[in-house]
């Protein structure tokens, strides 16, 4: 099949949109209208290996969503679950995070629409899930405190063991580094953030001695008014998971450093 012939098919299977760019021998850039969401037009190449047609991003997808977030976070989780879908569904295959899909029996259309549908599934699941499916706030929240912090010094979901024998006022994560604990919130939400602040308020009238910390999910997460709320019991807080990454890893470093 001529590269004529081959562009057309991708025209007629995919996109009006598509042209071929050759490459070297039997390699091709392979131009398309769909991008990241940053802008960035997807990275799709195809060549040939031994006797075989195939069409990779030569690991250019995960490393682009690298920029963003952790690439450990990828592979984890809700989205490792969800990108193995992603890839099963349209039979793409993962060899060390480059993507490839074979073309068999000269589909070349066929197999360019399901392999951009593949990318654009990853991409969707891996930085818009948190409006499309069960967010990955709470892997993310987790997977950021086993990273800096030894499991046997933290006690998820913790409840004061004489005043709430109920589990009415639960800490997300309580830390044992030093005097006083450190109490870290999860919040996503306004209502979690609401519950969140009526628990320190409690705790504040128990008496116990804590160092609160709240992470939220992103910025527009709260509402403004039960921000202030939340700010009047806590002062300390990031307000960006995702963005705040390196400073949220450097305020836990502070704190386990400084153990009594």
């Amino acid at each position: 099949m001529s590269v004529k012939t081959i562009e057309r098919d991708f025209i007629d299977k995919v996109s009006a949109e598509i042209q071929l760019s050759a490459d070297g021998k039997d390699r091709f850039h392979v131009l398309t209208p769909f991008h990241f969401n940053d802008g960035d037009q997807l990275v799709i190449v195809l060549k040939k290996i031994g006797d075989k047609w195939v069409l990779s991003d030569e690991a250019h997808t995960y490393m682009h969503l690298s920029y963003y977030m952790d690439e450990q976070s990828l592979h984890q989780g809700n989205r490792q679950k969800l990108i193995l879908k992603a890839l099963s569904m349209f039979q793409v295959k993962d060899y060390d995070g480059e993507l490839i899909i074979d073309v068999s029996d000269g589909c070349y259309g066929e197999a360019l629409y399901d392999f951009v549908q593949a990318l654009l599934k990853i991409i969707d699941v891996t930085y818009l899930s948190r409006e499309r499916v069960k967010s990955t706030f709470l892997d993310d929240f987790r997977s950021l405190l086993y990273q800096k912090i030894e499991s046997n010094r933290m006690t998820f979901n913790w409840q004061h063991p004489t005043n709430d024998p109920d589990g009415i006022y639960k800490v997300d994560c309580r830390i044992n580094g030093k005097v006083p604990p450190l109490f870290v919130f999860a919040l996503n939400s306004d209502m979690k953030t609401h519950t969140a602040a009526l628990t320190l308020h409690q705790f504040k009238s128990w008496g116990i001695n804590y160092q609160p910390l709240g992470i939220f999910e992103r910025q527009n997460t709260t509402t403004r008014n039960v921000f202030l709320r939340f700010n009047d019991v806590c002062q300390t807080y990031f307000t960006d998971i995702i963005e705040s990454r390196e400073e949220i890893e450097e305020y836990l470093q502070n704190y386990m450093s400084d153990e009594a």
